[in-house]
Order: structure tokens, then C-alpha cells, then sequence
């Protein structure tokens, strides 16, 4: 079902917040990560596809990209990106441990950062499963 078209309005909230994140300040790379990782926990081929080729895009190594399932096994990721995807997998699977990584992302992030990332994190997680309940497939 075009559910973009259907609910043309309620979507188009979602893609301006979607597109203020990207405008907040925080690294793009960044954000691209995180939404490429929960697309990988939720399982969207699309939304993987799309944030795989704007990583590439940004400059990211292909390599590095096809190592991010296995991040915690990989010394390619530095601290800042290992505390976005540990935050970004504790939202995703409602982990318990979430506080003691949000203290963690405050010695590198600002208040509004970690706000703009968790924004990114837990939208993602929404347009992934309205692209794979809803859309034709791909």
C-alpha cells in the first residue's frame, strides 16, 4: 500500500523530524550509522540499502560498513561510533543497561546531541517498520 500517500500528512511530520535531525549539528556519519544499525535489527532491507550507500556517500569505507553487524568484534570503529551503536542497540532491544551508556555518551556528547541522536534511533526504528508492514515489497 502507498501508505505515504495515505496518510500523506501524518508521514510528512515524521520525514521533517527526520530531516531536522540531519540539520541539528550532529555528525551526519554519525546519524547515518545509527539508522543503518537499527535498520539492521529491524530487519528493513530498504532503509539498510539506502543507509549503506549514504555511509559510502559520506566517505565511509565500504570495509567498515560490511563490519558494522559485528561492531563489538572490530577495532574499526572509534569510541564515538562504538557509544552511538551500544546506544543505539540499548533503545532498539529496550535494553536495562541504558543509563550507564547515556553517562558514558555525556563525557563525548552534548545534552542536545544524545537528544538528537535518540530522536534519529527511535524514529528510524518507527519508518523501518511502517516501510515493512506497509510498503510493496522491495
Amino acid at each position: 500500500m502507498n501508505y505515504k500517500e495515505i496518510a500523506k500528512e501524518t508521514i510528512g511530520h515524521l520525514y521533517k523530524a527526520h530531516s531536522s535531525i540531519r540539520k541539528s549539528g550532529i555528525d551526519e556519519k554519525l546519524i547515518a550509522l545509527a539508522e543503518l544499525r537499527v535498520s539492521q535489527i529491524n530487519g528493513c532491507a530498504y532503509c539498510c540499502s539506502y543507509h549503506a550507500k549514504e555511509l559510502l556517500h559520506f566517505g565511509v569505507e565500504q570495509d567498515i560498513i560490511n563490519r558494522l553487524p559485528g561492531w563489538k568484534h572490530t577495532q574499526v570503529f572509534d569510541i564515538e561510533q562504538k557509544l552511538v551503536l551500544n546506544w543505539t542497540e540499548a533503545i532498539t532491544y529496550n535494553n536495562d543497561n541504558w543509563l550507564q551508556i547515556r553517562e558514558k555518551l555525556l563525557q563525548y556528547f552534548t545534552e542536545r546531541e544524545i537528544t538528537e541522536l535518540t530522536s534519529s534511533i527511535t524514529l528510524m526504528s518507527t519508518l523501518n517498520k511502517l516501510r515493512i508492514t506497509l510498503s510493496e515489497q522491495d
